[in-house]
């Protein structure tokens, strides 16, 4: 299937986390030029992307960033952000968790996807035409009682996302969000890391069985999820074969939301 991609640009926010790594290199098999932005270093160093460092949460860093972008591709047609953290603590039930334990997370979830949006908002309303993904999480839609602060965050992107899919429509940009499932990322591992130091030693176990275990419990499909797959959807949802979804959250999760 030809994507009709080719001599366009890409930027991907969260570019050094794993399914960010993957959708800029799935953009970059489409025949895209592509623009990565996150602040590991190793973000400058990613074959054939263009790289800039910085905080997603901060705005001036977004916004310094954009403008770089324009100044090295000329145009910027499709805009990906993939950046979460969680609180990095066992939220069951939420009261183990201070209220001082949310701000970081909804500025890193939540309100830098707002700094991305508005940032390149001029351009995509300009150039009328383009698109933007989110990557959420299936946390967003079943209330994860593992990290509220995570789980309420992501929610609100899907909000979100909806909102900007309505403004951005009469420009001729498309809005949607992907939803992962389980994917062996240094995330999810920190969700098993923070469960496990909850239990006695005798019941503790290893990052495989409990990903194994907790696999054949809520996914239908019975499988992880492979980073790849995300960056397959993503360029899929750029492209013009996409050209009527917008406002959209597509799961990636072996059927774990159907499921609950």
């Amino acid at each position: 299937m030809d994507l009709g991609l080719k001599n366009q640009t890409a930027i991907v926010f969260g570019a050094g986390g794993v399914i960010g790594r993957s959708i800029a290199e799935a953009f970059l098999e489409a025949g895209c030029r592509v623009g990565g932005f996150d602040r590991a270093p190793s973000v400058e160093s990613l074959p054939n992307i263009y790289g800039v460092r910085g905080e997603a949460s901060s705005e001036t860093d977004v916004k310094s960033a954009v403008e770089a972008f324009i100044a090295k591709f000329g145009e910027i047609h499709h805009v990906v952000h993939t950046v979460g953290i969680g609180s990095g603590k066992f939220g069951f039930p939420f009261w183990n968790l201070s209220p001082a334990d949310w701000p970081k997370v909804l500025d890193v979830n939540l309100v830098s996807a707002v700094n991305v949006a508005t940032a390149v908002a001029p351009h995509l309303t300009s150039l009328r035409r383009g698109s933007l993904l989110f990557t959420v999480s299936v946390a967003a839609q079943i209330g994860s009682q593992t990290d509220p602060p995570y789980s309420a965050a992501k929610a609100g992107l899907v909000n979100f996302m909806q909102c900007a899919a309505k403004d951005f429509a009469p420009y001729d940009v498309r809005v949607n969000a992907i939803s992962p499932g389980m994917v062996q990322t240094p995330l999810n591992e920190s969700v098993w890391a923070a469960g496990q130091a909850k239990l006695p030693q005798e019941q503790r176990s290893s990052y495989e069985e409990w990903g194994g275990d907790k696999i054949r419990k809520i996914s239908p499909l019975g499988r992880w999820q492979e980073p790849a797959e995300f960056g397959s959807m993503a360029v899929f949802l750029a492209s013009n074969h996409a050209r009527n979804i917008t406002g959209q959250t597509l799961n990636i999760d072996g059927g774990q939301v159907m499921h609950s």
